[in-house]
């Protein structure tokens, strides 16, 4: 896939689940473009979002897909559960390979950083260096980087529980592995992290 879009849906209190329903129907419409990888309600961090990964070989059908969803009189099929509704572009790091679904989970954190005005780059090399060493510890879903709003950094890491991700985090960090070696160096404090968990839909389980 050449890009990849995170959309993020604002439900109402306990809105995930029963918007699944409705989201799944109008991801497989006819009409519908891109692939589907993952789909994940939130568990930890912000509560009441859905979270949608979705790959597509061209910008011109990322942006049909936009535009469709953002046209439609009921978005996602679950409009009347929809608090708010957006979209982020990303291109995946040159060095990353395809996403592979499958059951890696089913804890998965979204994270993302905001870079430096000049730090994207230089963030890319530090993460070529060290990916391969940390994926030896835990599975990488995906690395990509925004290409519309702020310089945004975003990562997909799988996990079978919390106390794995916890200790495969402390262990990495003990040993020098993690985080890259300078990689901090061109970051900002605006960071955010999110536990996600698989709607059953869900290619990424």
């Amino acid at each position: 896939m050449q890009y990849y879009e995170i959309v993020t849906l604002k439900t109402v209190i306990f809105g995930a689940g029963k918007a699944a329903p409705g989201i799944q129907a109008f991801l497989e419409a006819p009409e519908a473009k891109g692939k589907l990888f993952g789909a994940w309600y939130s568990d930890i961090g912000d509560l009441n979002e859905v979270y949608l990964l979705r790959g597509f070989e061209t910008e011109q059908d990322m942006l049909a897909e936009r535009k469709r969803a953002r046209l439609s009189e009921n978005p996602f099929n679950c409009v009347e559960l929809l608090l708010d509704l957006t979209f982020d572009s990303y291109i995946p790091l040159d060095f990353m390979p395809p996403i592979e679904t499958g059951e890696f989970g089913p804890v998965y954190e979204i994270r993302t950083y905001h870079t430096t005005l000049n730090g994207l780059a230089p963030t890319i090399e530090k993460w070529r260096d060290a990916v391969p060493k940390r994926t030896e510890y835990s599975k990488l879903t995906m690395a990509m980087y925004s290409i519309d709003g702020g310089s945004r950094f975003t990562q997909i890491w799988p996990y079978s529980s919390t106390n794995e991700r916890a200790e495969v985090r402390a262990k990495t960090v003990a040993e020098g592995v993690w985080p890259p070696k300078g990689g901090p160096d061109f970051l900002t404090p605006n960071m955010t992290s999110t536990v996600a968990m698989p709607l059953p839909f869900s290619p990424l389980k």
